[in-house]
């Protein structure tokens, strides 16, 4: 019995191998596409509305009726509404500012950019430093962090958020809680707050998602992921051509 039992344990493992594997794949895909995507808006879809602004200005320049000229200057405003918004999109589609300033910075940065954008108020706690580690790991982490903001800022009529990163020689630990109406009856497994997508990202790197919410108590939510670090004992260490520097631990306001 124990004879037959080994084999179907190696093909159990072998399976879930694969299929972590298999989502691996998946999200790097994903990422390439997001990247793609970006750049495409970016060079045709901005330069585009670039172009169509400086040629509304030059129309307006040279019209004289008053009430024409108002509904170019309209027109004005209305275009820069939609590169703003776009400028926004493009910002969440690439990661750019975590590949030019690193992961504490980048989730800092989301942190600051809620508080300021909100009445809320924000706690960050994060390491003074970290070590490098996989790419994949640090994006996962930053595409958490930017989810869970979201979903703060768009459903949580939260006061005061905070955002915690740890760190230890096996794992490294992201939290991010609020003082909101809680999701109530919703579950990671619900549609609109993107946690299915968080918990698979987890998952297939070898980690897990969980989330504690209750209805008027607020929310939190635990991405627990493996750190792949590697030993460095300058305090600023390159990566793939970057220099990853100490930040320090603040609060954003």
């Amino acid at each position: 019995m124990s004879q037959k039992a080994a084999p179907r344990r190696q093909v159990a493992d072998v399976t879930a191998s694969d299929a972590a594997e298999r989502s691996r794949h998946l999200l790097k895909g994903e990422e390439e596409e997001r990247r793609r995507i970006s750049r495409e808006l970016h060079d045709e879809t901005g330069q585009a509305l670039m172009v169509l602004r400086f040629q509304l200005e030059m129309l307006g320049s040279n019209v004289r009726n008053q009430e024409q000229k108002a509904m170019v200057q309209e027109s004005l405003d209305v275009l820069d509404r939609t590169i703003e918004g776009l400028r926004r999109i493009i910002a969440r589609l690439s990661p750019r500012v975590l590949e030019e300033f690193g992961l504490l910075a980048a989730i800092r940065r989301h942190a600051q950019l809620l508080a300021s954008q909100t009445r809320m108020k924000a706690r960050v706690e994060l390491p003074a430093e970290i070590a490098p580690m996989n790419h994949d790991i640090e994006v996962a982490l930053y595409r958490s962090a930017q989810e869970a903001l979201q979903n703060i800022a768009k459903h949580s009529r939260a006061r005061n958020f905070v955002v915690k990163l740890h760190t230890t020689a096996s794992e490294i630990q992201l939290v991010i809680e609020d003082d909101g109406t809680g999701l109530g009856t919703k579950t990671p497994d619900d549609g609109g707050f993107g946690l299915t997508g968080m918990r698979e990202r987890a998952v297939a790197l070898g980690g897990s998602m969980t989330m504690e919410s209750r209805r008027g108590r607020g929310t939190q939510l635990r991405i627990v992921l493996p750190c792949c670090a590697k030993e460095s004992s300058s305090p600023e260490t390159k990566r793939g051509g970057r220099i990853v520097r100490r930040a320090s631990t603040a609060k954003a306001s």
